[in-house]
């Protein structure tokens, strides 16, 4: 790294950083405005938002737009540059553009492993400060109500049923446990009432049937109560929709693990999150590369024209991302290829508009 380099570094990152700061400021100010009227009513000090809120929205807001505005930054410095003539001084010289690139690619680096590090571990924690928070003061979530026919698949050939679920008192009635192999069922448990004990980590049953099934022969039997110890528990009856947003990555293996061990649906949408953590961070380098071949170029136009191109091309990538993200959760495109598939197309852009660049 020379001189050179780090000029070019330091005018990298610290117009990203000023950008993405103004952005924060922009969302938060219109945040506020948009729930002023719940934070009022439910009696929030400042130093409650700040550290109960508004420490977990700033990464999650931050981490939803990195990657394009790295983009933005990048065509707003290097078409300055380019404009004041210092790139045609830097060619002059007798610097190749490849060489050039050096620092453009130190920057993209940094922060693709800035973003990688945040969607991992950072970004799914702050979404759980930020989730529990809406839930309580905004959302009005009530978290007492009911929950009426649950059906669930909690292994590969388990099902269980329930007519209703009280989650205040972890209390289930109508609770029915079938066990099915090759389309045969040859287990089934029928209660009136099942309720969690949090201390055995196991749910027991009141008066009970439990019938077993060999072919055409039925054996029944009944009990005044049992203990069933199953891979279900309270929260899993109860989860939000989003809940991949808020684990961790190794936490998001390992439900993914379990959901497939249950054989549940909408699989591909937890590999869907699980592949965008990866691929969002390398489409920062992607999206570099493509901003300093397009701004390097003197054009009369300018910051601006740059900027206009800049816009259509990061609005095309994500139409292609939300395009690819839908055909792989409604469809069945793979879920790999689905989150991939836009930083290939647009990787093959980044290597023909380098080539096409100004040597």
């Amino acid at each position: 790294m020379r001189k050179l380099d780090w000029y070019i570094l330091r005018k990298f990152l610290g117009t990203f950083f000023y950008a993405i700061g103004i952005l924060i400021v922009i969302t938060v100010v219109i945040d506020i405005s948009e729930k002023l009227d719940d934070f009022v009513k439910s009696h929030l000090t400042v130093k409650q938002l700040i550290f109960e809120y508004y420490i977990g929205f700033i990464p999650h807001i931050a981490a939803l737009l990195f990657p394009l505005f790295v983009f933005i930054a990048v065509i707003f410095f290097t078409s300055r540059l380019a404009y004041r003539s210092e790139i045609i001084a830097m060619l002059s010289a007798g610097i190749s553009f490849r060489r050039m690139l050096r620092a453009y690619w130190v920057g993209g680096v940094m922060l693709c492993v800035m973003l990688w590090a945040g969607n991992r571990w950072v970004v799914p924690h702050a979404d759980r400060i930020r989730d529990a928070f809406e839930d309580k003061y905004v959302n009005d979530i009530d978290e007492s109500k009911q929950i009426s026919n649950v059906h669930l698949r909690i292994d590969s050939f388990t099902y269980i049923t329930m007519y209703i679920y009280d989650p205040i008192y972890k209390y289930a009635s109508g609770f029915k446990l079938e066990k099915i192999r090759d389309q045969d069922m040859y287990y089934r448990l029928e209660a009136q009432n099942v309720r969690w004990d949090s201390t055995h980590k196991a749910w027991n049953t009141g008066p009970c049937v439990i019938r077993t099934f060999n072919g055409l022969q039925e054996t029944a039997r009944q009990l005044n109560d049992t203990s069933l110890k199953i891979p279900l528990v309270p929260e899993d009856l109860i989860q939000r929709s989003n809940i991949t947003e808020t684990l961790t990555t190794p936490e998001l293996n390992a439900y993914i693990a379990r959901e497939k061990l249950r054989g549940s649906e909408g699989i591909n949408a937890l590999y869907v999150e699980k592949y965008r953590r990866d691929a969002s961070a390398v489409a920062v380098v992607i999206l570099t590369l493509i901003g300093v071949a397009i701004a390097s170029r003197k054009v009369r136009g300018g910051s601006g024209l740059h900027l206009a191109i800049g816009i259509v091309i990061g609005s095309a990538y994500i139409v292609v991302l939300q395009f690819s993200y839908t055909f792989s959760v409604k469809g069945n495109l793979s879920p790999f290829v689905a989150v991939w598939l836009p930083n290939l197309l647009f990787g093959a852009v980044a290597f023909a508009l380098l080539r096409r660049a100004p040597k």
